[in-house]
């Protein structure tokens, strides 16, 4: 296992090694595995970009995002501009169904609302959002339509795990509750948890999951 010392410059040679994050910009702090990144970026996909480099880093327990977004005069735009833009994004993206969605934009943050069949497409509409200039946050608020649900949903879910040969397949409990799906027990890394939690929102039927996964 490692020590906060070394997951603190673990941390912090993954942020100099992405080319998308400004490292110098962000200060590191690690308590008990619980990395805290702090400081001012430029854009809200640099935010991003920072959030998923420490997700890769081996030993990373939990992550507590302090950054703020404070835009330089050459990324400012007005909220029309934003919302013009954002309403192209979602035009050119044939993973969303763009008619069934409804975007709002106040100084800069973007809210996103409507109803869609599935979860991908869910996390389609705010990715073709993130990167937009002007984007200060996004609030995701689409919500997903009522499917039927197959019977015995916590197995098919779990011969999924099995099948995507993911590590800690055996030691992932799932269960059902209506639409709701729980994942607990123990995971060694955030792909892991990230990859599981995938599986279950793939499954039909399912409205929300509840990741309680630990990271070892």
């Amino acid at each position: 296992m490692k020590t906060d010392t070394e997951l603190k410059r673990d941390v912090n040679a993954e942020l100099s090694w992405d080319p998308a994050v400004q490292s110098t910009a962000i200060g590191v702090a690690v308590k008990g595995g619980v990395v805290t990144l702090t400081g001012h970026l430029d854009t809200y996909a640099e935010k991003e970009a920072a959030t998923r480099a420490v997700r890769r880093v081996a030993g990373v327990k939990a992550i507590a995002i302090e950054l703020d977004v404070k835009l330089s005069a050459q990324h400012q735009r007005g909220d029309t501009d934003i919302a013009t833009s954002a309403e192209q994004a979602l035009k050119w993206n044939t993973s969303v169904p763009v008619e069934a969605i409804r975007l709002m934009v106040d100084h800069g943050w973007v809210t996103l609302q409507g109803e869609v069949e599935w979860e991908f497409q869910r996390r389609s509409a705010e990715k073709a959002i993130r990167p937009l200039m002007g984007v200060l946050g996004i609030s995701n608020e689409i919500k997903l339509r009522v499917r039927p649900q197959p019977a015995e949903l916590a197995k098919k879910i779990e011969e999924a795990l099995t099948r995507q040969a993911l590590r800690e397949a055996r030691q992932i409990e799932v269960s059902v509750d209506g639409s709701t799906v729980k994942l607990a027990g123990t995971v060694h890394s955030w792909q892991e948890r990230d990859a599981a939690q995938g599986v279950a929102w793939s499954a039909p039927g399912v409205r929300s999951v509840i990741n309680e996964l630990n990271i070892a």
